[in-house]
């Protein structure tokens, strides 16, 4: 169960959800653990329901199709964790649940009396992971999406109930994202932030570290002591610094690696800027117009991580910076090839849930001009979410 707290981190405190926010305030508000466990518990047996599975823990393993094609050793190699065959085919139902977790709590205590739309920003995995979760829990939604929006996501956020509202740019906007500015326009207006970037609505990145502990509990599972590196595909951030959060418990050598393609690299140049003003991740923030700017006319393949901002960069960069990593740009040609080695690993996955490896494949070309040279036996983690549509 994603809500109850598993994490090698868990022995000795005081109950099974004390990590998560949501259960401190309804707990603080006095429900008890067991009437706790039992929301999540009817929570999760209706996210079942509507999405056909429930949160349980993916798969994670080496897979040697993937080791051998990119030159690994036996000692070493590629560890997917594959969250395809989660909630809504990705791991961003991770990231909401927590948020509807608390809502419910809220209703509980009779301090909701009714039910505000939630509201949402996205065209893809977001949209579908919140749209699935808010028809298990029976709320209105409003899905907030560009104009270029795949009809086939469009079908399913349809068959979901959710309200779908494609967003032109209107002259007077600011620049950005159109759909993120009609969003936050509606949350001014009473919707509730029902979405993956933590500085819309903080409580994402609760449930987001779960992935982190996961990973965490089959590398010991299989006798796996240590990681060297974790590829990590990055549209909006809050993915990889959940992910970075909650590996680091146990992993905290693990160097972090977010990865976004030629054609939208806000982060990356973000990177850059920082180095050349000499800005440590305690001061980037103090520098976010100069450091973090919009990125004009995304486009790649990989259509799922096309944020023209990087609204979690400050976590991203704080999980990079501990952890000894970088971030990494693929070129086009490589989020394809990713794309169809992913494939022919048998990974069912979009060529936005393979980015990361993308990343890897572009760190292996690099090699030792990088000053950053990855060797034949080290271990590595991508990640593959958002299965193939």
């Amino acid at each position: 169960m994603v809500q109850a707290d598993t994490s090698p981190a868990s022995t000795g405190i005081s109950t099974p959800d004390a990590h998560f926010a949501w259960a401190g305030h309804a707990a603080a508000n006095g429900m008890s653990l067991a009437d706790r466990m039992e929301m999540v518990s009817r929570l999760n047996s209706a996210v079942g329901a509507v999405a056909g599975t429930d949160f349980t823990p993916t798969p994670f393993a080496r897979s040697a199709e993937l080791s051998d094609a990119l030159g690994f050793t036996s000692a070493g190699g590629v560890w997917v964790k594959d969250e395809t065959g989660g909630v809504a085919g990705s791991q961003k139902a991770r990231h909401l649940f927590p948020i509807l977790l608390h809502l419910q709590a809220v209703e509980a205590f009779g301090r909701l009396p009714e039910r505000p739309p939630l509201a949402i920003a996205s065209c893809g995995n977001a949209a579908l992971a919140a749209a699935t979760l808010a028809r298990a829990a029976r709320w209105p939604i409003e899905v907030y999406v560009p104009t270029w929006m795949s009809d086939g996501f469009g079908v399913q956020l349809d068959r979901l109930g959710a309200d779908v509202r494609r967003c032109e740019r209107l002259r007077d906007d600011p620049p950005g994202d159109p759909a993120m500015l009609r969003f936050r326009e509606a949350v001014e207006g009473g919707a509730i932030p029902f979405t993956v970037q933590g500085p819309e609505n903080a409580l994402c990145l609760d449930g987001g570290r779960t992935i982190g502990w996961e990973i965490s509990e089959q590398l010991s599972s299989a006798g796996i002591d240590s990681v060297d590196r974790v590829f990590v595909q990055v549209g909006g951030g809050a993915f990889a610094t959940c992910l970075g959060a909650g590996l680091s418990l146990q992993h905290p050598s693990a160097r972090l690696h977010a990865v976004q393609t030629a054609g939208c690299a806000p982060l990356v140049r973000a990177w850059q800027r920082a180095k050349e003003l000499d800005l440590g991740p305690d001061e980037v923030a103090h520098h976010w117009g100069q450091v973090m700017t919009v990125w004009e006319q995304p486009q790649s393949l990989a259509d799922g991580i096309l944020d023209d901002e990087t609204y979690d960069w400050i976590g991203v960069f704080a999980a990079m910076a501990a952890s000894g990593g970088s971030p990494i740009e693929s070129p086009e040609a490589d989020v394809i090839t990713a794309h169809e080695l992913a494939h022919s690993a048998g990974f069912d996955v979009s060529a936005t849930g393979s980015a990361g490896l993308a990343g890897l494949i572009s760190a292996l070309r690099s090699g030792a001009s990088s000053g950053d040279p990855i060797g034949a036996s080290e271990r590595v983690v991508v990640v593959m979410s958002g299965i193939e549509r």
